[in-house]
């Protein structure tokens, strides 16, 4: 499909609908921002979303965007349940419910030190399982438990002694999704789930130890919980090897079924299926309980940070907020003056509910709903909060978004070498690996503070807080 993108007002692009799309791309981003690398086809994505059954208003791209599978990562797009709306599990990713969690000490980084940074450092390091493969902070006893915890999530991990009950408050849905279907979840992705709960994984994921470096917004930080120099605590991570083995398990389902509900797609990666269809419920069953899989071992990773800054700074931690960034949900939106529900897919991309939205917990209602959004380990991470009137069913960007490939980094960054320079800028590292540090250097990157400006300019997200690594443990 020829891509025809057009300069639509300031930080927007749209790419004007022509078949087999339905709708209008819609791409928040500066020039600089756009996808630059050579064969990254992204753009090209935006619109072939945009030829979704049921798909309204527009495929929208965050200002991160880059290509990923089927859908962009950085990808936003809505399907009219009630008029043949789809689902797509590439819409959602691979890592279902990857997500951030923001985590706030009652310490300052100038209380603190780079020496008992250093400590802490080390500890976490021994305590926090990463990489690939199997490796946990919580021994399920069997299939069983583990649908429990499907069904539960984040509130089952806190019922059962991991977390406390202000905990779940403040995550998203109050960390549990209603509607999941464990019996929907192969014996394959059981088996790849059950030995990883309380684990980080590898590529792009972390914990990092961060420091506020700037307050955007005083009294929306105070509402947060965050104050200048505080030092805080960011999570990333999903669902790993089940989220992993549900999507594919579920793509394969649908590819083949296709023909079945008459649908054809410009990329075979967007299959899908209607909303309300046998096997549309079936993988949002599975999807949902992917969700609260990855949900509970964000709960278990905070509580071991928890132990950590208890040993090594004698200071607790509470929870600032917890989102996921790679999930379809049902929500009822206005489409053209009536009011629909809608198959929201968020991939790459987080939820940026406003002040006053009903879904926000009490002490957040008046501020709005944190959007955590994590840059690189040499650079630096927002806090944003939402905005009325987004267009995008209230979205915004999760991240930075890469600029090269993993096998650019590698070709391009030497990880001992990386390691060397942040830890000269103040950057405690503690890698699984050497190579996978190299993935994941910096310069790999878009600028996060461009990002974010332009998230905040396209009125999807307002600017917070910064925060910079003090130092960081990578899968």
């Amino acid at each position: 499909m020829e891509i025809v993108l057009a300069e639509a007002g300031r930080n927007r692009w749209r790419i004007e609908p022509r078949p087999p799309m339905r709708v209008p791309g819609v791409v928040f981003a500066t020039g600089a921002l756009l996808p630059q690398a050579a064969g990254d086809k992204a753009l090209e994505q935006v619109a072939n979303v945009a030829a979704l059954p049921g798909i309204v208003r527009a495929s929208y791209a965050m200002p991160d965007v880059h290509w990923g599978y089927g859908f962009p990562i950085g990808g936003v797009a809505a399907t009219d349940v009630e008029r043949g709306g789809v689902v797509s599990p590439g819409g959602v990713g691979f890592d279902i419910s990857c997500g951030v969690r923001l985590l706030a000490a009652g310490v300052t980084r100038e209380e603190v030190g780079p020496e008992r940074i250093a400590r802490l450092m080390d500890l976490l390091d021994r305590m926090v399982p990463r990489g690939l493969g199997r490796g946990g902070l919580w021994e399920l006893d069997g299939p069983a438990e583990l649908d429990d915890l499907l069904l539960g999530g984040a509130r089952y991990a806190v019922e059962h002694g991991h977390g406390v009950p202000r905990d779940l408050e403040r995550c998203e849905d109050g960390g549990v999704l209603a509607g999941a279907a464990p019996a929907e979840v192969s014996t394959r992705a059981v088996e790849r789930g059950l030995q990883q709960v309380g684990s980080l994984g590898s590529a792009n994921h972390f914990l990092e130890v961060q420091a506020v470096d700037r307050v955007h917004d005083a009294s929306t930080a105070a509402a947060f919980g965050l104050r200048p120099g505080q030092v805080c605590v960011m999570i990333h991570c999903g669902s790993r090897g089940l989220g992993h083995q549900i999507c594919t398990d579920h793509v394969r389902a649908m590819d083949r079924e296709l023909h079945r509900h008459r649908i054809e797609l410009p990329d075979r990666q967007l299959a899908c299926t209607p909303v309300d269809s046998a096997r549309g419920r079936a993988y949002l069953g599975a999807m949902t309980a992917a969700a609260n899989y990855g949900r509970a071992n964000r709960q278990l990773l905070s509580e071991a940070a928890r132990r950590a800054f208890a040993a090594a700074l004698g200071v607790g931690l509470e929870l600032v907020y917890d989102v996921s960034h790679n999930l379809a949900k049902l929500e009822t939106h206005e489409v053209d003056g009536v009011a629909r529900t809608l198959c929201v897919h968020r991939k790459g991309a987080t939820r940026a509910l406003p002040p006053g939205d009903p879904e926000l917990p009490a002490d957040l209602r008046a501020a709005g709903q944190p959007v955590l959004v994590p840059g690189t380990m040499g650079t630096a991470s927002y806090v944003m909060v939402g905005l009325p009137g987004n267009e995008a069913f209230r979205s915004a960007c999760h991240g930075a978004g890469r600029v090269w490939s993993r096998h650019q980094a590698l070709r391009t960054v030497r990880g001992e070498q990386l390691k060397h320079d942040l830890e000269a800028h103040g950057v405690a590292v503690r890698p699984a690996s050497l190579r996978a540090l190299a993935e994941e250097a910096p310069e790999a990157y878009k600028d996060v503070d461009a990002v974010a400006a332009v998230t905040e300019a396209a009125g999807l997200a307002r600017q917070v807080a910064r925060l910079v690594p003090l130092g960081v443990v990578k899968g």
